[in-house]
Formats: C-alpha cells, structure tokens, sequence
C-alpha cells in the first residue's frame, strides 16, 4: 500500500471511530458504563456552529465540572466550536483540588478548531493535588499551526499526581507544538485507539518532570503517529517506563520514536518511511531511536524512503528482539533491522528475527545471543549457524560443522579444540 493510500485509509479509520463513539445508543457506548454526573458544555452557552467563538463557554462549563472534589463529566455535544485562547483544567491545592471519583471530558463527535495564534496550548491541565480515574474520550483537536501543544497534563509538584487515567478515541492533528504531551507524576494509565498527526513537534511527548516527579507505568494501545513535525514519540527527561502495543509510527521527519534513556516494551509495532525530512536513503535513520535498552516482541519496519532500519541503539543495558522485521524496497531495498552499538557489559539477543544486523566492525557486542541456548543433536530444529555453517554435537560428545544442514549424525567435520 502506497503511503498516500494509507494516510487515506487512516482517515477513513479516523471517522470510523468517531461513528462507533458517537452516542449512547451505539454499540460501543452500550457496553460502557455510565459515566456519572455530567454537565453540558450547551448549558453554558456553547454554540459548536464552528463560527461563534466557544472559547468563554468550554472554560465555564470546565471550570464548574472539573475544579473540585464533586467533579463531573463536560459533555460537548457534536459539533465544531472554535476557541481563541487556551482552555484550561487547573485543580486547586490538596486536600480541597483531589478528585478521586470517575471524571473527564466525553466529546464523541465534537471537534476543537484552534484559532490561538501565540503559541499557548489548546487545552491544558494543570494538576496541583490527586486527579485520579479522568478520562478523556473522542475529542477531535483540530490546530493550525500557530497554537502550541495539543492536549498538555502536567503535574510537576511533588505530592501531586495524575494517575489510573484514560485517554481514548482521540485526533489531535495540525498543531503547532505536540499532539500529546505529559510530564511528571502522571502514571498508571492508558491511552487507547488515538490519532497524533500533522503537528509540528512530536506526535506525543513523554517524560518525568522537575522536583523527582515520575512519568511511569502508562500503555498505549493502537495509537497512530504519523506526518508529524519531529518524532512520532519522543520519551525524555528519563522516561522508559512506557509500553506500546500494535501502534504504528509513519511518514514522520525524523525518528518514529526516540528513548533517549529506553522503553520498556514494544509489541506488535509498525514503523514505515519515517525520516522523511532525510533528502535521500544515505541521509536517513532508522525508525526507532533506543539507546540505554529495551525489548520490541513482533515489530517491523519497512520502507521505500530514507528509513534504513527498525531500531538504532547505544546500549549500556540490554535490548531483546524477538520475532522483529526490518526491509525496504525501491530506493531503499538495502533496508535493515538493526544498527546496534554499545558499552563493554551492555548485552543483544535477537531471537527468530529477519533483516540485517549491523556492529562495529572492531569488536562485537558482548552478550549477543547469550540467553539462548539452541538444539545440540544432529537432527535438532534449532541448531546454531554461523552464516551458512552448522553446528551439532555428535553422540560422541565432539563438536562438528557442515556447510549446510547435516544428513546425519557423523556429518561435516569435526571441530578441532586446542587445550
């Protein structure tokens, strides 16, 4: 599939969610439970005719739902509403700002079209005590380039946390600064089926924040990030304890992800022709930038661009691949899977992988294939090769080799071991 087809195919994908999200009397909304309290951004004067300026209107119905500890949902009705300046959640000080009960924002079928042109975020939460179950669902976040940051949570007080959230169903896409960011005590969270594109930073950034405040334990499910401005993700300021599962990563300028310190899983991944600011293939990088360590089950890569591999590591830890593709074609048919390099310590295993692993021709990197332990009989399904060398033990207990599988147990030659 071209990549014009598949922007084309994500689009359609995009709307599909937000049919499926669309009211309470779809399938999908039936088999969730009742949110609770809510109040309507309507009642508060908001218009969602995409010409009068909703702005004052989404403030006052955020600022009664969401500031104390009887917090509710804000409903936005279908819609377009257009906003001039930031529209911001800022909890009040602990004990009286903790909100500990099912709270959010349900916007399935509403669309937020910015008109802030000084580079502040569109929505912005600012969490000074305990915010705990928020969810934000089906919010469409439509920029154009003179904003900043899409959706921004911070929580960067020590004490203060952003935790047990959910994020689900959401397009933020054309924004001047990230799609997505979140920074500090925020954890224990999800973020489900959301499309991060076009913005002109990250499609989302990650990270721990001043005063020890820690970004952990958060899973991302199904997520795209495409065409953005920088990385699809970035993880920074020691963020790693972030997993993501069958997301996909395309067509961005530069890394489809970047984890300066690592992450700790990847699962079911796609990165396709990121690096698209590279003028050629010699000029561009691999998908996935992921120093330090980290573990990728079943990722792939492809690419007929600048993308020349799935994953770049500096390792000081370990990294684990297992099951993961990475190949090209067109301009860049010499596409690979890996380009690893390292310190004296740090530790590979790539296990059941397809594409071409790159080191430093001076040394190896210690511990490649150290965790494995293969098949030692002449008839095993899983005997050590060394390129097109296979190795066995016969029943004599000597190490023999052959070019080519062995035929039988005698096979090959015998390996000569010097005391």
């Amino acid at each position: 599939m071209t990549p014009v087809g598949r922007r084309n195919v994500l689009a359609a994908g995009t709307g599909l969610a937000a049919l499926l999200g669309a009211g309470p009397g779809t399938a999908a909304a039936a088999g969730r439970p009742p949110m609770g309290p809510t109040v309507s951004a309507r009642d508060f004067g908001a218009a969602g005719d995409g010409v009068t300026d909703d702005t004052e209107a989404l403030q006052r119905a955020f600022d009664a739902a969401l500031r104390g500890v009887d917090a509710e949902f804000v409903v936005i009705p279908p819609g377009s509403y257009l906003v001039t300046r930031p529209i911001r959640v800022t909890t009040r000080g602990r004990p009286e700002g903790n909100v500990t009960r099912r709270a959010g924002i349900s916007a399935n079928g509403a669309r937020i079209v910015s008109h802030i042109t000084d580079g502040r975020p569109v929505i912005e939460i600012d969490c000074r005590a305990t915010l705990r179950f928020v969810l934000i669902e089906g919010l469409e976040i439509k920029g154009r380039g003179m904003e900043g940051h899409g959706i921004v949570v911070r929580c960067e007080r020590r004490g203060t946390y952003f935790y047990n959230f959910c994020l689900r169903d959401l397009v933020v896409e054309g924004c001047g600064g990230d799609g997505c960011r979140m920074i500090g005590n925020v954890f224990e969270g999800q973020i489900f089926n959301s499309y991060f594109r076009e913005n002109k930073r990250n499609g989302a950034t990650f990270g721990h924040g001043p005063n020890d405040t820690v970004f952990s334990a958060v899973h991302v499910f199904g997520c795209v990030f495409g065409d953005n401005g920088e990385h699809g993700v970035a993880l920074i300021d020691g963020a790693v304890d972030v997993s993501f599962h069958g997301c996909y990563f395309l067509l961005n300028q530069r890394f489809g992800m970047t984890a300066e310190t690592g992450c700790v899983l990847l699962s079911h991944c796609g990165f396709e022709n990121n690096h698209m600011k590279a003028k050629r293939f010699e000029d561009g990088d691999a998908g996935l930038r992921l120093m330090v360590g980290g573990t990728l089950i079943g990722c792939t890569s492809y690419s007929i661009y600048n993308q020349t591999h799935l994953v770049r590591s500096y390792l000081t830890g370990s990294l684990t691949m297992i099951g993961c593709t990475g190949e090209g074609g067109a301009r860049a048919r010499r596409a690979g899977l890996a380009v690893v390099d390292g310190k004296s310590g740090s530790e590979t295993n790539v296990i059941g992988c397809r594409g071409r692993v790159e080191m430093p021709r001076d040394r190896e990197i210690p511990g490649i294939g150290s965790s494995i332990r293969f098949g030692g009989r002449w008839d095993s399904s899983n005997l050590p090769w060394i390129g097109d060398h296979c190795l066995w033990v016969d029943r004599d207990g000597r190490l023999r080799f052959k070019r080519g599988r062995p035929e039988y147990d005698r096979d090959g030659r015998i390996v000569v071991m010097q005391e």
